[in-house]
Parts: C-alpha cells; sequence; structure tokens
C-alpha cells in the first residue's frame, strides 16, 4: 500500500518524507510505514496549536505596548518575536500569514527600540547591522531544511546531515552550508563523497546528489563561512 504524507508537512513528517526509500540513507532509516507518518503528523499539529496560542500572546503585547514602554520590556518582546519566527519556520500547512504578521509585529517593536536609541550613533549602526541579519535570518528559513536544521529539537540527526543535504534541492542547500562552520562543513563533504562513491558501487550513480556535493566545495569560502 502507498504511503500517505501531508501536502504540507511539518519537520518531523518532512524528515521522514525526505528518508521514505532514498538510498543516501541507511537501510534501516528508509523503512518508513503509514503509523510513524500518522505519529509524526500528529506531534506536528500539536507543535503548531501550541505556536498558534504564544502567537496571539504575542499579538495582545504587542497591541498593548505602551509609546512609554520600558527598554528591558521592548526588547523581551523583540527578542520572543524573533524567536517566535524561527520556530513558525517549517511546522505544517501554509504559515505565510502567520510569518507576516510576525515580521510586522517586529518592526512596530523596532520603532520603539530605534525611538529609545535617539542620535546616538553607535547604537543607531548596531541596529542597522542587526537589522541586516535579521534579514538574512529570515531570508534562510525560507527553506524549510533550513528551518528544520535550526530546530532546538531537529528531526535531523548528526549522522544523517550528509544524506540529508544530498537529497535536498540545490537552493535549498546552498542555504543550509551557512549553518556549518569550516571543520564541520570539511567531514560533511567527506561522508558524502563516501556515500556516493558506495552507491555508485551499488550501481546508483545518484547524479543530482553528485551535484549537491559540489555545492559543498566551492572554493574560497571556507575561509569566510560562518554559523
Amino acid at each position: 500500500m502507498a504511503l500517505r504524507f501531508s501536502p504540507r508537512p511539518g519537520p518531523r513528517e518532512r524528515h521522514l518524507a525526505r528518508q521514505w526509500d532514498n538510498p543516501l540513507f541507511d537501510r534501516g532509516d528508509r523503512l518508513i510505514t503509514q503509523a510513524e507518518i500518522d505519529e509524526a503528523a500528529r506531534r506536528d499539529r500539536e507543535e503548531l496549536s501550541a505556536f498558534m496560542e504564544r502567537f496571539q500572546r504575542l499579538v495582545r503585547e504587542a497591541a498593548e505596548l505602551s509609546p512609554n514602554e520600558e527598554s528591558e520590556t521592548v526588547l523581551e518582546l523583540k527578542a520572543r518575536l524573533e524567536r517566535a519566527y524561527t520556530e513558525g519556520a517549517g511546522l505544517p500547512g501554509n504559515q505565510q500569514p502567520v510569518m507576516e504578521a510576525l515580521l510586522k509585529l517586529t518592526e512596530v517593536v523596532m520603532r520603539a527600540v530605534r525611538a529609545g536609541a535617539g542620535d546616538d550613533p553607535v547604537a543607531l549602526r548596531e541596529l542597522e547591522e542587526e537589522q541586516q541579519a535579521r534579514q538574512i535570518h529570515q531570508h534562510l528559513l525560507e527553506h524549510a531544511l533550513v528551518a528544520d536544521l535550526m530546530r532546538h529539537d531537529s528531526p535531523i540527526e548528526r549522522e544523517e546531515l550528509a544524506a540529508t543535504l544530498l537529497s535536498e534541492e540545490p537552493e535549498a542547500v546552498e542555504a543550509a552550508l551557512w549553518l556549518f562552520g569550516p571543520d564541520e562543513l570539511r567531514q560533511l563533504r567527506e561522508e558524502g563523497h563516501q556515500r556516493l562513491e558506495q552507491l555508485r558501487s551499488e550501481g546508483h550513480e545518484a547524479t543530482a546528489a553528485w551535484r549537491n556535493l559540489a555545492l559543498f566545495e566551492r572554493p574560497g569560502e571556507d575561509d569566510v563561512r560562518t554559523r
């Protein structure tokens, strides 16, 4: 019987879909059952429900923010909004409206932060740098792979990283590679190469995976890549 996956899965179910019948993963990891899929989908939905409750509280707190609010309160709310954006990325269903609302709420709070900075050039420069970093972060989180990897309880185990990266679309791989430092990236490159050579010896060419591996080896980036 064919397995049934959700059309817009969450992180746990999505990782099972990556593994299913995928020769890049170990044999035991790719033998997925419908019961495992259903359980993963249930846990993803539970997480979404809890996230939506936290989101509604954030909306209320941002709406009630006073123009003369204490800076500590403003900064704490900003941190929670940013954390919610990371948590919300990759959850099941279409969360685009929620993510856009979080961006708008963050901008409302940032206006209060900028007002508190006044004309201090150092503070304003730091806020500009922070804004640029936030935009890069948001761009990376457009890829479900990055969202899954950035979770504190990522469903992707360390020993599955190479297989996962080799299985994804090139654009997602390029985004995800910026999460790894040079040493870790070199290790993943070696693991990926070994796995692909093994598959080749078994008669699997895995052309798309070889193309992804080449993304690990772009010259010059080891010197500048940061976590």
